[in-house]
């Protein structure tokens, strides 16, 4: 029996729900405090937006309103920048400055600190969708279609790109991450359906790239957006499939250092 005002102590990890809270709110504000990641995930895609609405550089295939055809696409370079590239390269480089090696030793396991760092990507898409949809609207931009579905949508693509970019950060080292994970930004950029129809390119080519995640993602948003279709289960099944294979694969090679 302990005396009156003193504490037994009791050692041993805090619940896991509350450990992997704990862990998210602080890769949120790592995230958000970081200038070269807000460029990354938050400038670019708004300039964009904004350049390619304006501008006729480049021929999007577009029958009507340029922003019609290019906000769904933004929404899903957003995705793109902040769950895979962004974080690629930050947990690439907190691995080599030690920083995973310590974690390694908390009781927080491995798929929980990546599972907090996907809720982390989650708040910040939040802040950017909010962003890129008001500047959508000030071009004029008229969507349609389900809300759910587009919900469904970026959730599947922030899992399946946050388990890709987690893949590479804990696999290669810093520096390879950092050139890997910008080059994938521009070419998925360029042939991801982003700012350009994937009936521009020829049918071999665009049969592969309809089954890259990002062109699941910018075409279903598109799809629902644009044309007001129904739920993409196929775009939807391309994603979860990405989402399984990626996040399965960086919960079973990520190494901590």
């Amino acid at each position: 029996m302990t005396a009156t005002g003193t504490f037994t102590p009791r050692p041993g990890a805090a619940p896991l729900l509350r450990m992997i809270r704990a862990q998210a709110t602080l890769e949120t504000r790592m995230l958000l405090r970081n200038g070269e990641q807000l460029l990354l995930t938050v400038v670019i895609p708004s300039l964009v937006l904004l350049l390619f609405s304006s501008i006729d550089i480049v021929d999007t295939g577009a029958a009507g309103n340029t922003v019609d055809f290019l906000a769904p696409g933004v929404l899903a370079l957003a995705v793109l920048s902040t769950a895979f590239t962004g974080q690629a390269i930050a947990t690439g480089f907190e691995r080599r400055y030690g920083v995973l090696k310590r974690l390694a030793v908390s009781p927080l396991p491995r798929w929980a600190l990546m599972t907090a760092k996907t809720c982390a990507v989650l708040v910040t898409e939040v802040l950017q969708i909010v962003l890129l949809t008001a500047i959508a609207f000030a071009l004029d931009w008229s969507p349609h279609g389900d809300p759910l579905a587009v919900v469904l949508l970026l959730i599947l693509g922030t899992a399946a790109f946050s388990g890709l970019g987690l893949l590479m950060a804990g696999t290669l080292k810093a520096e390879a991450t950092l050139a890997a994970a910008n080059l994938v930004f521009l070419l998925l950029l360029v042939g991801g359906g982003v700012i350009v129809s994937l009936d521009k390119f020829p049918g071999g080519a665009r049969a592969v790239l309809e089954l890259l995640p990002i062109s699941a993602l910018s075409g279903g948003l598109r799809d629902v957006l644009q044309d007001g279709a129904g739920v993409p289960w196929r775009d939807l099944g391309i994603l979860a499939v990405w989402a399984v294979l990626g996040l399965g694969a960086a919960a079973r090679f990520f190494r901590w250092e």
